[in-house]
């Protein structure tokens, strides 16, 4: 019972006190002259492949370097060399960002949505939580599979069956893969309370019925 309400306790701070996010950056960029060694050394290898300076996830993941350093390379893959249509890949992204109400990878990610393809209705319909109507069939059967994983926490025969006929058996790895990767970064900047940019507005209503 106590640890029932540590708990409530906590998801009522987290609604009222300015949302999950609102709050102060708990990891915020390190000062360049308290970066280890091997921050330093992930830093520039990071910078030199992506061509930018860390932001976002990047910022807390640099407290692990290593750990960034494999993320970066598992971003690398389902992001650039996934032979996953961008469309449907964005679309991925949004599904995983929308259920963990992840501003900053919505804000980041909408826009590139949109400009891969993805009907606006679409992704504002995932943006209230709502099933898409109109969707195309391959946007239909992503949709599937990634909401039930992320709902059901398991994926049924028929979604499942659809998905291997539409995108194949390593097109359904790398969808759910990238839904999983989504995930973790979903999970490191709502702990670390990662911020949108000064005076960007958030994007996703807070915990929708």
């Amino acid at each position: 019972m106590a640890h029932i309400m540590r708990l409530a306790a906590a998801f009522v701070a987290v609604c009222w006190i300015g949302g999950p996010l609102a709050a102060q950056d708990r990891m915020p960029p390190i000062p360049a002259d308290k970066l280890t060694e091997a921050q330093k050394k992930a830093a520039a290898e990071f910078s030199e492949g992506r061509g930018y300076d860390l932001r976002g996830p990047w910022v807390p993941l640099l407290r692990s370097p290593d750990m960034l350093l494999r993320a970066k390379g598992m971003s690398d893959y389902l992001r650039f060399q996934s032979k996953i249509e961008e469309r449907i890949k964005e679309m991925m992204i949004l599904i995983a960002a929308r259920e963990w109400t992840q501003q900053y990878v919505w804000n980041s990610h909408y826009p590139a949505a949109l400009k891969a393809g993805l009907k606006r209705e679409v992704a504002d319909a995932i943006a209230d939580s709502r099933r898409p109507a109109g969707m195309a069939e391959d946007e239909e059967i992503a949709y599937d599979l990634a909401t039930e994983i992320l709902r059901l926490k398991r994926v049924s025969d028929p979604a499942y069956e659809r998905a291997v006929a539409k995108f194949g058996e390593q097109g359904v790895v790398d969808l759910v893969s990238l839904v999983g990767y989504y995930n973790l970064l979903a999970i490191v900047m709502n702990t670390t309370r990662t911020p949108l940019r000064a005076g960007t507005p958030e994007p996703l209503k807070r915990y929708p019925n």
